[in-house]
């Protein structure tokens, strides 16, 4: 079965360090919002983890990131 969100909102909190070599990304908070009709949250959140752990460019990025998701219900 194939689930189509009608809606995700992302907000991405960056926090800079200035270090000796520069400025450097150091953490990046995501918070995503979804209304998916026909998923259950835990499905959802499981989703967005997995997304995150294969996104390429969290892989890139020598940078703590942390996420938070929630699904949002009614019409």
């Amino acid at each position: 079965m194939k689930i189509t969100p009608e809606s995700l909102r992302t907000n991405a909190t960056v926090t800079l360090e200035k270090l000796d070599a520069g400025w450097s990304i150091s953490k990046i908070h995501v918070d995503v919002t979804g209304h998916v009709p026909g998923i259950p949250p835990d499905a959802f959140e499981s989703a967005a983890a997995s997304a995150k752990q294969n996104c390429p460019v969290s892989r890139l990025l020598n940078a703590e990131i942390t996420m938070t998701a929630r699904l949002e219900q009614g019409t």
